[in-house]
Formats: C-alpha cells, structure tokens, sequence
C-alpha cells in the first residue's frame, strides 16, 4: 500500500471517530490498537496519552499529534426538549446556526441533532447582520419535551460537528476533525516506518495527547514523563489558498509548514538548531516545504519545549481550510510530504542537536 493509501485508511477511521476534549476514547483505542503493532511498548498515562516507545540509543526523540477535536458539552435541556450547550474549544459561533451535531452519550450512543436556526423568512433586517452566539443557540434532537430528550441525553454529555470524510478532486479530502487527525494519520505511519529501520537510531516516542484543544493539556503531563532530548509536534496549520483570507501564507499542495513562529512568539519560537535541522533536511531530499510565521493559535509544542530545563522542539504542519469547521479541507500530498521529512529529522536529531 502507498503512503497516500496508507494516510487516506488511517484517516477515515479516525474521522468516523469522534473525539472531543477529555473524550478521545474511541481515537485512543485505534491509536493504541495500531501502535502497538509497531512499538516495543505501549502504554496509556493517567491523563489518556497514548505512549509508544521504539527502542533505541540513550538520545530520545519525541513525536506528538493530539487526538482531540473542538467540540462542545450539553449544559441544559429545557422543558421543550432543546438542548443548551457550552464549547469545548475554539468552535467559530458564525457556523453554529444549521450545523448537523452528534451527541455521544453516557452509554456511547450516537444521538444526530441541528442547531436550531431562525428561518430567513421571518427574520429582521437587523437579524440578518448579527451573528448569534452561541449561548443563544439550541440544539434540536426532534424530542417533544424534556423527558423524551433526557431518554437520550443528559447533561454532561458531549458532541462533535457532524462532517463525514470525502475524497475531493485529486489528493484533497474534505471532513470534520482533520485537526488533529492527520497528524494522528502521519504519527501512525511514522510508526509503521520507524519500527523498520536498521542500525542505530535514538529512541522514539509516539505520543498520542489529549486535550490540546482546551490547553495542550496532555502535551505537558507526557512530555514531562518523557522528558526527551527533541521533539517534533505534528499538527494542521492555516491555509490562506482561498478568497477573502490574506492574513495566511501557507497554500494546498505546496508541502508542508514548518514553524518558525507561532501566536507571534507567544507559543513557540523554533529553537534554531531544530529548524536548521528541518530546513536542511527538506531541501537536501527535495522534499517541498513551506515556512510559517503566525499570529495566531498554537500546538503542544508550546506546552513541550517548556518541559523542565526545556526541550528544543518543531512543529511540521499540514495546511488546511477551514480550520475548526465540520469540513476542513487539506492535500494528502502535503501530509505525505510531512511523513518523509519527519522520518528522517527523528534520526537526524543526535547531528544537530547533541545532548
């Protein structure tokens, strides 16, 4: 199988998995399923990483794609059996209103609902030019009243958008949650690559986090258990490729982003051996790449090159659209490209940078 094969099987069955913040069971149990074909050891910490090692020399590099996606919590149903709800993670309000959701209760049920909206018909002028937020907003499960819903769901409960997977023209898919699951796609079949090598190498850990979504939650309890001597963070990053977006670079199909700056210094800025070490890598094995300055949001990198004394770490990411929507848009190219260049900086980091 191809690695874009590869990339596209790990992909769909992580996106038919739903996975908010302090909820990534079900990625969790395929991330700890198929790492531990490839790993000497697997494990699951208190917090819910997946953790798998590849054993190797005492140098100790550390590769981690967080498995959680934005979602939102039920916070109330009131008497006519419409939900209210509260947000986990950065859901944009403007896409709320018409949105398919799904409710994974306490028995792991998968109840379908809408956000309720406002017909165009009998709206106001004013109505039309304001955006709802989302404290005002309901969900709508088809229930009659508050005992049918709560047959189904209870507060407490969580949800994702709803979004399928969908191959697109060429290399492009389109589905819900592709941050972070391409990275998660990436990070297994890195697996798949690493646990082939010959010789000597550092060792490896694969680390599936939790919770980066609601504050790189899972990113600084595993990376202080590890405490690696490098570490690369795999994520999605912000395509500007469309109308009407000028304040992103990155394009589709270009290759993938390596970091220089993020949240304008307020995460990560780069150590600058390890984005030599990226740098140099891609262009020595014509790998194409781009590079990213932002402004705005961060990765667990933030959280991991803070662990401790510090570790020098970088983050290669895949350009994507429509971030944090139910249909996110990216090139599978570009992860593939991802996966090269990251295969070889993991065994690269002894050269650049030396405990």
């Amino acid at each position: 199988m191809g690695t874009v094969e590869t990339l596209t099987e790990h992909l769909r069955e992580l996106v038919g998995r739903v996975a908010p913040p302090g909820w990534e069971d079900e990625v969790r149990e395929y991330v700890e399923a198929t790492l531990e074909k490839y790993c000497d050891d697997v494990h699951v910490d208190t917090l819910g990483n997946v953790i798998g090692t590849i054993e190797g020399s005492e140098y100790e590099v550390m590769v981690a794609a967080h498995m959680d996606e934005v979602g939102f919590i039920v916070k109330s149903i009131d008497k006519n059996g419409f939900i209210r709800f509260a947000k986990l993670g950065g859901i944009d309000d403007r896409i709320l209103p018409g949105s398919r959701v799904i409710i994974v209760n306490s028995e792991g049920e998968k109840v379908p609902g809408v956000v309720g909206t406002k017909p165009p018909h009998i709206q106001e002028p004013k109505d039309r030019r304001k955006v709802p937020k989302h404290k005002d907003l309901f969900i709508d499960i088809g229930a009659s009243d508050r005992e049918e819903a709560e047959e189904l769901v209870s507060v407490g409960d969580v949800g994702v958008l709803a979004g399928e997977f969908v191959e697109l023209v060429g290399s492009r898919v389109n589905g819900r949650g592709l941050d972070d699951k391409i990275g998660v796609a990436v990070l297994l079949a890195l697996a798949e690559r690493l646990a082939d090598l010959d010789g000597d190498h550092p060792t490896f850990y694969l680390v599936g986090t939790v919770q980066e979504e609601v504050g790189l939650k899972g990113a600084k309890t595993s990376a202080f258990e590890v405490y690696p001597d490098g570490a690369v963070v795999l994520d999605t990053a912000v395509a500007g490729d469309v109308p009407g977006v000028k304040e992103a670079e990155l394009k589709l199909g270009k290759g993938p982003a390596i970091t220089v700056v993020d949240a304008s210094g307020r995460g990560l800025i780069t150590h600058p051996k390890v984005r030599k070490l990226l740098i140099d890598t891609a262009e020595e094995l014509d790998i194409p790449y781009q590079l990213e300055v932002g402004e705005g949001g961060t990765t667990d990198a933030t959280a991991i090159h803070l662990t401790r004394g510090g570790v020098p770490t970088g983050v290669v990411g895949i350009p994507t659209r429509y971030l944090h929507s139910p249909a996110e848009v990216l090139d599978l190219e570009d992860a593939k490209h991802a996966l090269e260049l990251v295969v070889e900086v993991v065994q690269r980091f002894p050269d650049y940078v030396p405990r």
